[in-house]
């Protein structure tokens, strides 16, 4: 039977180099294209990136019962077909699905039995510099992803795989361990908690969040990203 998996992170964490890793190196694994109303970036193809449809079209399809789960992220919606997911088991393929923590929660709302795997960063500063380096952000957007990576860390609950991406081709071989190899997590549930804690902590007790709120205020105003 064809398994359905969610991978989620804090934006700047790897999610997406695992993922595309991991359905690379195996044909039977298709990463879920996604439906979006934010704009094409330089590179995005459409369908293959993700579907870039309009407000319109995104809330016809909400009503008519079409999407799976869906999330308003940053000032654009982002969600997951019910045709998506049968596209990919009618070719006996498993799903994985590259989703935030609103859209894992109301997966397993609608397929409980659907495997969770949470990629986390080994520190927050770790994560601000990831961030930095991406340059795919404006610095408003950079600001607000690495404030709401606090709230989705806090929700780290409800996964049941934990990875700590401290090292990309450790990360992956553990991602490939629980995903083809049917392994549990180097990490307990109890240690991925653990994890979320600490990183809880450092939101707290951090200089670098405090030097960045001062020097960026806590609300750059609007994202679009």
């Amino acid at each position: 039977m064809n398994k359905l998996f969610v991978v989620s992170a804090p934006s700047g964490t790897g999610k997406t180099t695992l993922n595309n890793r991991l359905a690379s190196e195996f044909s039977n694994i298709e990463i879920s294209v996604s439906q979006t109303t934010r704009k094409p970036r330089e590179g995005d193809v459409n369908g293959v990136s993700y579907h870039f449809v309009t407000v319109d079209v995104f809330q016809c399809m909400i009503d008519s019962g079409e999407m799976l789960e869906w999330a308003d992220v940053f000032g654009n919606f982002y969600g997951t077909s019910h045709k998506e997911i049968q596209r990919i088991m009618d070719k006996k393929h498993d799903v994985l699905l590259e989703i935030d923590v609103q859209g894992c929660m109301s997966i397993l709302r609608r397929k409980p039995q659907t495997i969770t795997i949470f990629i986390l960063p080994p520190s927050i500063e770790t994560l601000w510099h990831r961030l930095e380096q991406r340059g795919t952000d404006p610095l408003n957007v950079r600001w607000r992803r690495f404030l709401e990576a606090k709230h989705e860390i806090d929700a780290g609950h409800v996964y049941e795989h934990f990875i700590v991406n401290d090292n990309v081709d450790r990360a992956y071989g553990e991602l490939k361990s629980i995903i083809i190899d049917g392994k549990h997590s180097t990490h307990s549930h109890q240690e991925g908690l653990d994890i979320c804690r600490k990183l809880m902590n450092e939101y707290q007790t951090s200089p670098l969040l405090q030097d960045l709120k001062n020097k960026f205020g806590e609300d750059l105003g609007p994202v679009h990203g």
